[in-house]
């Protein structure tokens, strides 16, 4: 058997499997570059629509593959992604190592992800704009993540570091558990999401989280979030502001993502993924 998660030219003898990740240059390909799409689209004809079978990462993931791809739902398994062991024992001396290495000073908002505009940064710019002066005093807006494409507009806004916004660019992969154990809640009003790793990770570290409630992203947070319309500025400046003022629905949402999360380790995805691979062949 021959897996590929990104291959253009696959090996046609042995049995063929891959991972379908999203299928975002089909519901929102003005969001990519042209050869993203078109990459995406070689993958398809090349590798999705003759294996032998396929790993989804989300069942919204696999339900979309079958829609807009006309794939084979009964070849499609849905094993949900892992996540890092470091996210479930991250602690208080990690976060406090995490907020000295990047200076963080007062209790924060985390957003992590590359900056491009699926991420929807610049609704998150605005909803903090939107919040009272008191509460953006009181905690500080934190953006981590590499520039990544049709960005300029957003990386200048980041930069220009508007008040009580912190933008740390890339941040190393070591340094993330700390990071997100640390934050207050993570703020991630994504437009659309295969998995939302981010999501998993805040939650395995019992950190609140506020998202969107679209694609994939409800079914991977399930009761464990707080969510509104990711093109709605007005409806997640209300629900952020509701976290913030509240401590008790951040603890109770901190608790209820990390017995989640619990579903998402590494050994779990390997054990569905061995049991993947033995029924294909």
């Amino acid at each position: 058997m021959f897996h590929c998660s990104r291959l253009r030219n696959p090996p046609r003898r042995p049995r063929l499997s891959a991972t379908l990740y999203d299928l975002t240059c089909w519901t929102l390909p003005e969001f990519h570059t042209s050869a993203n799409v078109a990459a995406e689209r070689r993958m398809a004809e090349s590798v999705w629509k003759r294996a032998h079978g396929l790993i989804a990462i989300s069942s919204n993931t696999r339900d979309e593959a079958v829609e807009r791809l006309g794939l084979d739902a009964r070849r499609i398994r849905v094993i949900p992604c892992g996540v890092d062991a470091a996210f479930y024992t991250a602690g208080e001396a990690q976060a406090a190592a995490a907020r000295a290495r990047y200076g963080i000073d007062r209790p924060y908002v985390l957003a992590v992800g590359s900056i491009e505009p699926r991420k929807n940064i610049d609704l998150a710019l605005d909803v903090w704009a939107a919040l009272p002066a008191a509460l953006r005093e009181e905690f500080v807006f934190v953006a981590a993540g590499p520039e990544g494409w049709h960005a300029a507009h957003t990386v200048r806004r980041l930069r220009s570091a508007p008040a009580g916004v912190r933008y740390l660019g890339y941040v190393p992969q070591a340094d993330l558990p700390g990071l997100t154990a640390g934050a207050a809640l993570l703020f991630y009003p994504s437009l659309y999401e295969g998995f939302g790793l981010p999501v998993a990770q805040a939650m395995a570290c019992g950190v609140a989280v506020l998202t969107s409630h679209v694609s994939a992203l409800p079914e991977t947070a399930g009761d464990a979030a707080l969510y509104a319309d990711p093109r709605s500025a007005g409806e997640f400046t209300d629900a952020l502001e509701r976290l913030l003022l509240s401590e008790d629905l951040r603890r109770k949402l901190g608790a209820a993502g990390r017995a989640r999360a619990a579903r998402y380790r590494w050994e779990e995805a390997a054990r569905q993924s061995l049991e993947y691979f033995e029924g294909l062949l």
